[in-house]
């Protein structure tokens, strides 16, 4: 994630005293993303993942922290949070909540082969079926609610067509209601970016602080829209078709969740596209920033809405 929030080595040298880590041998930033703030830390114990969260209050997090607890604990390779000496997992800094996180080894991927979005499928579908015993809920956050309001505030910003389109977007998704179809624990969020592999071998999910309980094929079309885009907005079908039959091969789609494929394909681009021109028109100051592009998934909502229904890749 972006910088937004300076933390010193000899701060977190006196905050690592809550920890039984050892001594810190190095402190750095990472600069990507574009919610909260993130440091790399050694220690002369290991590697971790430091978060500041710049917008979620401490209250807000448990939701978040216990879920990577709890998939870590049923075998989903993801970040699992590091409880301090009061065996907190929540903490504080520089007037932040905080979460240390072990390191995953692994990297993102920019262009992913066949076999890994097989893996990536499979693993996606088992964390859906671990998050079936996780206790905790919480209402998406960024789903058509938040869309519709959102979207009313960026118009102003938008060229004719661009405001046309997202329009017209907005009120296909307002027809529609899904509350039939299978829903539970979502990464929301899981992006290439997202995904460590070694190889054609998961190393690990990250970033979870967009999860939530909602309909879970809109999880695979999030990540689908991703992991098999091209630049022009369409999708290899190759990597698409191995991602499905992935996630298939672990979590069969009913003939409803077939039925609705086409239209959660074109939610999951509208939510990206809408947080995107937020971050765009309406970016939030940081030391280091990282924006992305919404036209990417503008194309992308534009080629699934000129290919129509059908059980694409299914």
């Amino acid at each position: 994630m972006s910088v937004f929030t300076t933390v010193t080595p000899a701060q977190l040298r006196e905050w690592l005293k809550h920890y039984s880590l050892g001594e810190l041998a190095e402190l750095k930033g990472i600069a990507a993303g574009i919610t909260n703030t993130n440091y790399a830390v050694t220690t002369s114990q290991g590697r971790y993942v430091l978060t500041l969260f710049e917008t979620l209050q401490a209250s807000e997090l448990p939701f978040y922290v216990n879920l990577m607890a709890h998939l870590a604990h049923h075998g989903i390779a993801c970040a699992a949070p590091i409880a301090n000496l009061r065996d907190e997992y929540i903490d504080s800094l520089n007037g932040k909540p905080t979460v240390l996180v072990s390191w995953l080894e692994g990297q993102p991927v920019e262009r992913p082969s066949t076999g890994q979005c097989r893996a990536l499928g499979a693993m996606l579908a088992q964390m859906h079926r671990a998050g079936e015993t996780y206790a905790g809920r919480m209402e998406n956050p960024r789903g058509p609610a938040w869309w519709n309001a959102a979207a009313q505030d960026l118009y102003g910003y938008l060229s004719a067509a661009e405001r046309s389109q997202l329009q017209a977007e907005v009120a296909l998704q307002s027809r529609h209601r899904f509350a039939h179809l299978p829903s539970g624990v979502i990464h929301a969020d899981l992006f290439r970016d997202n995904v460590l592999m070694h190889g054609e071998r998961i190393g690990g999910f990250i970033d979870f602080y967009y999860a939530c309980n909602d309909i879970l094929i809109y999880d695979l079309a999030i990540t689908l829209n991703d992991w098999c885009s091209l630049p022009d907005g369409g999708m290899d079908d190759a990597l698409a078709t191995a991602l499905c039959a992935g996630y298939q091969s672990v979590r069969p789609l009913s003939a409803d969740e077939r039925e609705a494929w086409p239209l959660m394909l074109r939610a999951a681009a509208l939510r990206f596209w809408v947080s995107r021109l937020w971050d765009w028109h309406k970016p939030q100051a940081g030391e280091l920033t990282f924006r992305k592009d919404p036209g990417a998934f503008q194309r992308v909502l534009a080629a699934h809405a000129a290919r129509g229904d059908g059980p694409h890749w299914l």
